[in-house]
């Protein structure tokens, strides 16, 4: 990806379509589905939801966790979801059923963060016991196949690739296992990270910090390529990603906003808000796989912004 493709691609503009009360306490977390037809939202009332967001209609609920659900990952053929709460267990679940098909209790501490890789035959979880763990999906153990203990603080964010795990930590550093070769390359970033994950070529890891400064970073270098800022970090965990063009950095805010960079000249391009302002920060994103469809939560709400002025109801 050049620069001049990135400055030749024609500019975007985002519109508030809507937002959805949750009922679920504060929404901890949103996540798209592999193709982008639902989504899930993770709540304080130990809740996950299954929603279509286009039309604000709420498909299942699950319950089983015992505390705060934080994080969700959906498997790639929308049979399956995977969760994580603060009740220290990962639970595997059946999406038409709405039953838990396993619970995974290897961690010591809440689990901050889960993902599927691309196959769904693995899933990957992140907690403040400061480990990464590995668990195969297909096998019928309750224990983890690996756990990776590199980090000396809470894990905030993982992110899987056909051939990688990502991992961001509270200890300054983001983490890259290579699974082919049995490697890890960790680069130190000087503040705690709250967010790390891949650009959409694969080429970049973009980073969020405490300290209010989002990094792109070269990944096989360890470059610093660019720095984003102005949002209101408050030190809070926020989460940051791209557009599905890599031409956008989004990022989750204190002051309520989804604030919006241009990647090739690092300057502010939108500061996204809904119909009326936030008394809540914005924490949690996640963006359409194939267009630039963006769903954020602040407190209780679900926002979502799109490319296509209409909303669906």
């Amino acid at each position: 990806m050049s620069t001049q493709e990135i400055e030749e691609t024609p500019k975007t503009e985002f519109h508030f379509i809507k937002e959805v009360d949750c009922k679920q306490g504060a929404v901890r977390s949103v996540r798209f589905s592999v193709d982008g037809s639902y989504c899930l939202t993770c709540g304080s009332d130990r809740k996950l939801k299954l929603w279509n967001p286009y039309r604000s209609v709420l498909l299942k609920t699950y319950g089983g966790h015992g505390d705060e659900v934080m994080d969700a990952s959906p498997s790639c053929d929308s049979s399956q979801l995977i969760s994580c709460g603060s009740d220290k267990s990962v639970i595997l679940w059946d999406v038409a059923t709405g039953s838990p098909v396993r619970r995974l209790r290897g961690h010591a501490g809440p689990v901050t963060t889960v993902r599927f890789n691309e196959e769904s035959s693995m899933a990957v979880s992140g907690s403040r016991d400061n480990a990464v763990m590995c668990w195969d999906i297909r096998s019928k153990s309750f224990e983890p196949t690996q756990v990776l203990k590199e980090a000396k603080d809470s894990i905030s964010s993982v992110r899987v690739s056909d051939h990688e795990i990502l991992s961001g930590s509270f200890d300054g550093r983001i983490r890259r296992y290579d699974i082919r070769v049995g490697e890890v390359l960790t680069d130190y970033i000087g503040d705690a990270v709250t967010c790390a994950s891949f650009t959409r070529d694969g080429q970049c890891i973009v980073v969020s910090c405490a300290d209010g400064v989002i990094r792109l970073m070269d990944k096989d270098s360890g470059e610093l390529l660019g720095e984003f800022t102005g949002h209101s970090a408050d030190n809070l965990c926020l989460e940051s990603s791209i557009d599905c063009q890599d031409v956008y950095i989004i990022s989750c805010s204190g002051d309520g906003k989804l604030w919006v960079w241009e990647l090739a000249t690092q300057k502010v391009f939108a500061k996204l808000t809904g119909l009326d302002p936030s008394k809540h920060p914005t924490v949690s994103l996640s963006v359409h796989p194939q267009r630039n469809c963006i769903l954020a939560t602040s407190g209780t709400k679900l926002l979502m912004w799109d490319t296509v002025n209409c909303s669906i109801d």
